[in-house]
This record gives structure tokens, sequence and C-alpha cells, in this order.
């Protein structure tokens, strides 16, 4: 197998070792700069729901030293643990060459979704939290809380990390493997509400259908990064407590379709005004971010295409580089 030639399958395990949370972080705030300065094609997202679950596609394409283009297919299962033994997520991730049209590589999605939705998440709080944030609360220790924790204490020097889930197994095993592996320490508590208020940094990555933090949960100068609400189904902040607070959104057209910023607009407590800026605006100071200490600001992470092409060529370059991975040809007929 030689560079970079056929098309590359790349699985879970060869995305791990590919890539870094230090190096997602940089590379999905330049994808956002570069969006901002104009320099992409628009994302696009498109979701269907099926018994038991759904299935959304996303996508982008972005201009830099080379033109590419992602496209992200993602079933979501919630009850697959449970019934089956199978992960929550499961999809595929297709990079094109921009120019050409060539299949670059094929791979899993479930690294790449969780690498990007935490580099995103810690990127917004480096340029929206407190520079002086010493303590955060994450609410829900599921697949993304390990790579959040990961994230955030790259960008902000954490000294307390507090943890809640409704499930206390996964918990303790959160706070075990980030102790374990990254000598990172976690205390399990059990009133996330209390943690919220002592809190500079939130995140709350949950399945919730149902608003979990209100108005009164939030501290003045607290960042929360509002990473569940990845359908129109599902919701994490009051729509008082949102309206209350000063709204980034990753993506402002899908956040008021799939986001939290969509229930408030449904609700009628804000309109596409009130939020201040996309992510995009404020990483390339085309827009206004946080303007006081005091101010809570929240961001409304959906998960844009932007984010899963940034880790995605990260991952292929690398991959070419170290000649990692399985190169299949696609197409086995000659053009006539």
């Amino acid at each position: 197998m030689s560079g970079a030639t056929g098309t590359r399958l790349l699985s879970q395990r060869d995305i791990v070792r590919l890539v870094d949370m230090e190096s997602c972080i940089d590379v999905v705030e330049r994808a956002f700069r570069l969006h901002g300065n104009g320099n992409t094609t628009r994302p696009g997202v498109l979701g269907t729901h099926v018994d038991g679950g759904g299935f959304h596609v996303k996508t982008a394409g972005v201009a830099g030293d080379r033109f590419y283009f992602a496209a992200k297919v993602n079933a979501n299962f919630p009850a697959n643990p449970h019934l089956r033994g199978l992960p929550t997520i499961q999809g595929a991730l297709l990079l094109f060459d921009a120019t050409t049209g060539s299949p670059l590589a094929i791979m899993d999605s479930i690294e790449i979704t969780r690498l990007r939705t935490a580099a995103a998440s810690a990127m917004a709080a480096k340029h929206l939290s407190r520079a002086d944030s010493r303590v955060m609360t994450i609410v829900g220790c599921g697949a993304q809380a390990a790579a959040h924790v990961r994230a955030l204490a790259a960008v902000r020097r954490l000294e307390r990390i507090l943890a809640f889930d409704t499930d206390s197994a996964r918990v303790s095993s959160l706070a075990e493997r980030m102790r374990s592996r990254d000598r990172i320490y976690v205390t399990p508590v059990d009133d996330y509400r209390r943690a919220m208020m002592e809190s500079d940094i939130v995140v709350t990555c949950t399945p919730a259908r149902a608003p979990i933090v209100g108005s009164g949960d939030l501290p003045p100068g607290v960042f929360l990064a509002a990473v569940g609400a990845d359908s129109e189904d599902k919701q994490e902040i009051d729509v008082h407590a949102l309206a209350e607070c000063v709204v980034i959104a990753d993506i402002v057209e899908q956040c008021a379709t799939i986001g939290e910023l969509h229930h408030a607009l449904d609700a009628g407590v804000m309109t596409l005004a009130d939020v201040r800026a996309d992510l995009a605006g404020v990483v390339s100071g085309t827009r206004a971010g946080r303007l006081s200490q005091t101010e809570r600001v929240i961001f409304d992470s959906t998960g844009t295409a932007l984010q899963d092409f940034a880790v995605a060529a990260l991952a292929y370059e690398s991959a070419c580089e170290q000649d990692v991975g399985i190169s299949i040809t696609l197409a086995d007929q000659e053009v006539t």
C-alpha cells in the first residue's frame, strides 16, 4: 500500500492511534475560523426517524491547504446497549477530494464524533469561559464524558471536576478511567444542581428530552456547553434559562431547527436576533463573545460537519504519513 493511493479504510482503533485531543481542538478551531472567513461550503444536515431510533447525515466542504468534502452518516438507537449489546451511535464518514471528487477515505464515525464534539466544546470554552475558570461539572457520564473531561482540561487549568449521572456506576467508571489513564481526578456528586452553582464551566451531555437545567441553576459568570440536543426531540435547558443567558450557536440555522434554540423559538421566548453570535464569528473575531465576567454564556452545540471534516482530514493525512489503514479501490472500471 502506498501513500494516498485509492480509498483508505480507517477503523475506530486507527482513529485513536492517529489523533490526539490537543490536535483535534486546534483543527476544529481552524475549521470554524475558515467558516467565519467564508472559506467553506454551507454545512448541511438531514435527519430521519425509524422505529427505535434514527439516522442523520451531516455534510461540509472546507477549502484550506486542500479542498475537502466530508459526509457523515450516523445511526442513533438508544436501546442498543441494553437490548443488543451494540453502541447507541454507529456510523461511517466519507472524506472526498472536493477538487476531483475522488473518495479519499471511509472511516468509523464513532470516534470522530466523540473527538470532534469534545473539541468543539473545549474550543468554545477557550473563547467563552472566564480565563480563571477552575471548577467544572459534567452532567451525563456516557460516551461523551471522558473526551469532554480531557478536552476541557486541555484548555483550562481545572482544579476540581465534578460528575453526575442518573446511573452511579457510570460516574464511578468515568472517575476510575480518568484517574488510571489520564491522572485526572473526577469527584462523583449526587446533586448536580448544587455542583453547577459551584462551577465555572458546565457540560451537559445527556439524552434528555425534557429540561434538566432551570433558570436558577446557573451562577453568574458560568460557561455551559449544552451538548445533548442534537435532534428536535431532545432538550436539556429550560427555555427561560436559555433566554436569560448569552447564547452562542455552533450553526445558528441548525440550532434553530434541532438545538436548544429551537425550543426557545417555538416557545416564543427568543428570536434569532437574540442569539449573540455563532461560534465561527467568535473565533474569526467578527462577532462578540463574552463581554463581562458575570455573563452566563450557553454554547448550543448541535454538532456540525465542519467539526467532522476537521478531525477526519487530520486522521486521513496522518494515516497517509504513517501508512495506517487499508487501501481499497472502489471503482474498478477504466474511464471511457
